[in-house]
């Protein structure tokens, strides 16, 4: 393995789309599935832990960082695709975004929704992002994944994957995902699709803070009420603890306005909770990830 592959002591809020957490112990942004071979074969030797990022755009990461090795995925980049089948083959680190402009200006529909998703295809599918009534289970064939304790590389088919609302078994399974198999429509109209496409985007933007750092939608909507609505119903738009805000725009989103640290976040998310299950009698569950805050350093 290269030295130059694992770096130590790595501040891992500009690997996060909060711009939030402590330092990586170890760190490494491999290119190939073979690096990520070597580096998970390392962390075993050391006898360390492994934890994956993608975008970092859906986890909450402590102040204290996280000890072991950290394996981020956003240089995993390379795609597939058959105009005439429509199945498209993505490593783990293809930005969303990216992967749904390129196939609808070749006339593939299926990914429209997603276009303003800032997120990583793997990230999706651990996730099971979604937009607009839609979610990456619904085109997914399969997923290649790596185990963290044998190394063995192998598919999960789309039913093996227990895809159900933000969730799959990869969020509990020690596994990395490496790339995605999907089932997509050829032959459509490029100037449509793509129409359609940029139409998603700018709703995104127009309707959601993403002029200042932030992990996206906080928490999962407890169907069919909306979360943000819930949030906004309480009047908690704008309220503020440390560098950390409950966005004016959308009140399921929280920012980072000022230096912001994952215990303002934290914080915002507890009273978030508290507030709704006072109110409403449930609990909201977040959507976000949150990393290192049981370790002890």
């Amino acid at each position: 393995m290269k030295d130059t592959l694992i770096k130590n002591l790595v501040p891992l809020s500009n690997f996060t789309s909060w711009r939030i957490g402590g330092l990586a112990e170890w760190f490494a942004e491999p290119k190939t599935i073979e690096e990520i071979e070597q580096l998970i074969e390392w962390a075993n030797d050391k006898k360390v832990p492994v934890q994956s990022l993608g975008a970092g755009s859906n986890v909450l990461i402590s102040d204290k960082g996280l000890q072991g090795l950290t394996i981020c995925l956003k240089k995993l980049q390379t795609n597939k695709i058959n105009d005439e089948n429509g199945i498209i083959t993505v490593l783990a680190g293809e930005p969303i975004p990216t992967i749904a402009r390129r196939v609808a200006k070749i006339g593939i529909s299926g990914l429209e929704w997603s276009a303003g998703i800032p997120g990583t295809i793997g990230g999706a599918v651990v996730m099971n992002a979604g937009a607009k009534q839609y979610c990456i289970a619904d085109k997914l064939i399969s997923a290649k994944v790596i185990c963290l304790k044998t190394k063995k590389v192998f598919e999960l088919n789309n039913k093996e994957l227990s895809f159900g609302y933000r969730n799959s078994r990869l969020q509990h399974d020690k596994l990395i995902v490496l790339s995605a198999k999907l089932k997509l429509t050829p032959n459509k109209n490029p100037e449509k699709i793509l129409k359609e496409t940029y139409a998603n985007i700018t709703e995104r933007l127009n309707t959601q803070p993403y002029h200042l750092p932030s992990c996206g939608s906080v928490f999962r909507n407890p169907e069919p009420l909306k979360a943000g609505a819930l949030i906004e119903n309480l009047g908690l738009k704008g309220t503020k603890v440390g560098g950390a805000e409950i966005s004016k725009i959308h009140a399921n989103f929280i920012v980072n306005t000022n230096k912001a640290k994952a215990k303002d976040i934290e914080e915002l998310i507890c009273l978030i909770q508290r507030k709704v299950q006072k109110k409403y009698g449930f609990l909201l569950f977040p959507e976000v990830k949150k990393l290192g805050f049981d370790e002890i350093h």
